[in-house]
């Protein structure tokens, strides 16, 4: 029997993710191996359910992958697991364009996976019953399995809801309730939730959801709704046959640098590499490596320390001149810059690899998925190979060099900056899954850089 369920909201800022992990703790307390998923391109909630299960978690998204590559990892990841709990994006039926791609709704049904829809109940009572009636009959090919009800003012409340709801829908599960007023919201950013490695008091907050999981929700039922029969859903291929091996890859990996989507990492081993991390906050030299990938993260929170560094962006800087293949996405990008300036206006140097400045901004600059194909040959592509990711920064390019080569386009803007034939730095997060051949490319650079200096 594989255990499996999917956590959806009516809406955004529902409690899906504070439910999500609650329950992730409460299994785990209870001795199950819990595989985490999340469905879309978020890379903060990931990192929570990471340290909360202690398995890594993985995306979900039928835009990056397709159909059979979400059936695919959802498989691969969790057949080693008791129990999977998938984390939905948005509300229940909110994806990209008309089609909805990659909704929480399509991921449940590609995976065959019953739902329990989030909704708040604050400032209603029986019209709760509606909203979950909607939700319940707008596709009926949903298995949409239970509910929960969040920010309830009182038992008495509850149950007027309960009852209400299950007048319309005596086949709907009614699994429990979140008080209002229990102060568990995570300190959220300007890009969404801290990050992970900031996050020293998850522990007693996981502490504390757990409490509250098994006072006001029917555990018992969740797993329960989570059996289902279900066919193997092995139906692709996301291996890359190489014969490349023993390269190692630095990755950047702090508290300023954290955002990787792990099937990137797990494409990149199973290729051959072995991963090498490296902080640019604290250490002083860079790691004999073979290449570099730098995520992205917040770095605008620590520019002063990522700029007092020197010892250490000296010697980055010298390899990257020397041949050593650089990567960054997002906050990657910005530390590549010759300088960033804060959200008050104070400049810090950065490494100055490519010739331009970058400004933190109070409006969000860009979001949404990406299609990319390369312009011109560069450090992952050749020209005209095409891959998909995610944009969302607040920081813009305020001044940059003309002569920076520009090697990507989309939406008719040219992007993927370099000053140097192995240096690529771009505000999209590539999804490698999208486009394996990336994933060579980088590594038949790494190689040709390694036998060049004769290791």
């Amino acid at each position: 029997m594989n255990k499996k369920i999917v956590i959806a909201g009516s809406r955004s800022g529902v409690g899906k993710t504070t439910i999500s992990l609650g329950l992730m703790a409460a299994l785990k307390k209870r001795g199950f191996k819990v595989q985490p998923f999340k469905v879309g391109p978020d890379y903060i909630d990931p990192g929570f359910h990471t340290l909360i299960c202690g398995r890594d978690s993985y995306n979900l998204d039928s835009y990056f992958l397709g159909a059979a590559g979400v059936n695919k990892v959802f498989s691969e990841k969790s057949k080693q697991a008791d129990i999977s709990m998938i984390e939905g994006v948005m509300g229940l039926f909110d994806g990209k364009g008309k089609n909805s791609t990659s909704s929480t709704a399509e991921i449940a049904k590609i995976i065959n996976a019953p739902v329990i829809l989030i909704i708040d109940a604050r400032k209603v009572a029986q019209s709760a019953a509606a909203v979950v009636y909607g939700y319940k009959n707008y596709d009926q090919k949903l298995n949409l399995k239970g509910v929960i009800i969040n920010n309830i003012s009182s038992p008495h409340h509850f149950e007027l809801l309960k009852k209400a709801i299950k007048d319309k829908m005596s086949d709907l599960i009614v699994l429990g309730y979140l008080p209002k007023n229990q102060d568990l919201e995570l300190p959220e950013r300007h890009l969404g939730l801290v990050p992970v490695s900031e996050s020293s008091e998850l522990k007693a907050y996981s502490q504390k959801l757990v409490e509250l999981m098994e006072k006001y929700i029917d555990i018992e039922q969740v797993i329960e709704i989570s059996q289902v029969e279900s066919e193997n859903l092995l139906k692709n291929n996301l291996a890359i046959k190489s014969t490349i091996k023993n390269i190692k890859i630095g990755l950047a990996s702090d508290q300023a640098f954290n955002f990787y989507y792990q099937i990137n990492l797990d494409l990149l081993k199973a290729a051959g590499a072995k991963i090498v991390e490296f902080s640019p906050l604290t250490d002083s030299r860079l790691p004999e490596v073979d290449a570099v990938y730098l995520g992205g993260g917040f770095p605008e929170s620590f520019l002063q320390e990522l700029a007092a560094n020197r010892e250490f962006k000296s010697d980055f800087k010298e390899k990257v001149k020397q041949g050593l293949p650089a990567y960054a996405e997002c906050g990657g990008l910005m530390y590549f810059c010759r300088q960033v300036k804060d959200f008050e206006g104070k400049e810090f140097q950065m490494l100055d690899l490519l010739p331009a400045e970058i400004e933190m901004t109070s409006k969000l600059q860009e979001m949404g998925y990406r299609e990319v194909e390369a312009s011109a040959d560069n450090l992952l592509f050749k020209k005209g190979e095409k891959a998909r990711g995610h944009v969302f920064h607040y920081s813009r390019i305020s001044k940059i060099d003309q002569k920076v080569k520009r090697s990507y386009n989309y939406r008719k803007k040219e992007e993927g900056y370099s000053s140097l034939d192995n240096i690529l730095a771009s505000y999209i997060h590539l999804h490698f899954a999208s486009n394996l051949q990336i994933v060579k490319n980088y590594l038949e650079k790494a190689l040709i850089y390694k036998k060049s200096r004769g290791a």
